[in-house]
């Protein structure tokens, strides 16, 4: 869909704004059998559809690699059978999760009788704005449907079809269910101007997930007047300690590195105790390299591996989102932590060590969503967090921290059941 006056645009978003608040009534009261027969429903659809899905992000990778996509953004972009296949897997096993909805949180009895509970209930209308993956349009879709929640999905030019494909899907199994359709809407245009409307609809939608790259982030912070949970980046840190065993070293870091180089949990820096830097550093770095991984170092990393360039300051800040890893010496347990707390975003960070005692204080000391103690820091993910999936990865402190699942997307009331109390004056 073109761009179009703003007059129309206009109109069209606050048409999806209405929609989805009369959807979102429906799901609030939705039984969890309705819901999951929606969600197994899609998982069979995206199976069925998968060739037609295929075919169309091929369209999409196409063009993407003529605008001159990064290689990370055209890995997040592409679907093949084994990723449709690992996003029907999601949507089944979100089904399974028990539903938040209605559930007590807490309840307890007061003096004069009043009993009083504290409830879960969906958070409402959540405005989701993404870029390049697809398969966020079935993993934020299907959560929100869970939770009870309306979703209105806003996905990146780049994944156009692809993400509208998808929604085909998720609309089979809506119609399955005899649940509205607008629960899942799609934003039906790739003008940029949408985004502007969506985070002024504050009277449609409740909270807004960016996921994205920086500038995304930033333009949320900047013009929503809708709540945001978000996170700004993921430059995530693997730290190796004196204590680390080489093998789990070098596996474990490899993994955390080039597994998959463009999502949030990839790690972008090493770090490693000066202690031990002869014994670890060389043979991890050669296996990196050996792999196509560019590192930049300290002087005492280069001084060790020759192949390395020198780091900037710019390069402690940097999520690379590619096969580049900046590498420092320090002097101990203390100087990770401190470099963490200034460098990082508060994502994902984790330490290699056989001392458990200075894994502990690793633990407590760092202040990340995600803290991590011999294991790869792309396990920070919903689906491996046995949450089917994830909207994202919250970095802030208010609300949701971490992989926001279904869970996190609904927030609590308070019922209270009386005999007839009245409060004194």
């Amino acid at each position: 869909m073109a761009s179009q006056p703003e007059t129309d645009l206009e109109t069209v978003m606050h048409a999806l704004g209405r929609a989805a608040r009369q959807a979102q009534r429906v799901l609030a009261t939705t039984p969890r059998e309705r819901k999951d027969h929606a969600l197994r429903t899609a998982a069979a659809e995206l199976r069925a559809r998968r060739h037609h899905i295929i075919a169309v992000n091929s369209e999409d990778l196409a063009d993407a690699q003529q605008r001159g996509l990064s290689k990370a953004m055209l890995d997040r972009l592409m679907l093949d059978e084994k990723r449709i296949e690992a996003i029907a897997r999601g949507l089944e096993e979100i089904a399974e999760l028990p539903d938040p909805v209605g559930s007590e949180l807490a309840r307890w009895q007061r003096p004069n009788g009043l009993d009083i509970a504290r409830v879960r209930v969906p958070l409402g209308v959540i405005g989701i704005i993404f870029e390049s993956r697809p398969n966020v349009t079935a993993d934020a879709g299907a959560l929100c449907l869970k939770a009870g929640n309306a979703a209105i999905l806003r996905g990146g030019s780049e994944s156009f079809r692809s993400s509208t494909a998808i929604l085909s899907a998720l609309h089979a199994g809506l119609d399955a269910a005899g649940l509205p359709r607008a629960a899942i809407q799609m934003v039906p245009t790739t003008d940029r101007a949408a985004v502007g409307h969506l985070l002024r609809m504050s009277e449609f939608v409740d909270v807004i997930v960016p996921r994205g790259g920086k500038s995304l982030i930033e333009r949320v912070y900047a013009e929503s007047r809708i709540p945001v949970l978000a996170h700004l980046e993921g430059n995530c840190h693997t730290y190796l300690h004196e204590s680390a065993d080489l093998d789990m070293a070098v596996a474990v870091t490899l993994n955390a590195k080039l597994r998959r180089t463009g999502i949030c949990g990839a790690t972008e820096t090493l770090l490693c105790d000066r202690a031990a830097a002869r014994r670890l550093l060389p043979p991890v770095l050669d296996a990196l390299i050996r792999r196509g991984c560019e590192i930049r170092g300290c002087p005492e990393t280069c001084a060790l591996e020759p192949r390395a360039k020198p780091a900037s300051e710019e390069d402690w800040y940097t999520e690379y989102l590619d096969a580049i890893l900046a590498v420092k010496v320090v002097a101990g347990l203390d100087e990770a932590i401190e470099h963490i707390e200034r460098y990082g975003s508060h994502h994902t960070d984790a330490i290699i060590a056989e001392d458990r005692e200075a894994a502990e204080t690793f633990l407590a000391r760092v202040d990340s969503a995600i803290v991590m103690h011999n294991a790869s820091t792309q396990f920070a993910d919903g689906g491996e967090f046995g949450m089917g999936a994830e909207i994202g990865i919250a970095t802030g402190r208010l609300h949701a921290r971490g992989p926001v699942g279904v869970e996190q997307l609904t927030t609590f009331k308070y019922v209270v059941r009386g005999s007839g109390q009245c409060r004194p004056g």
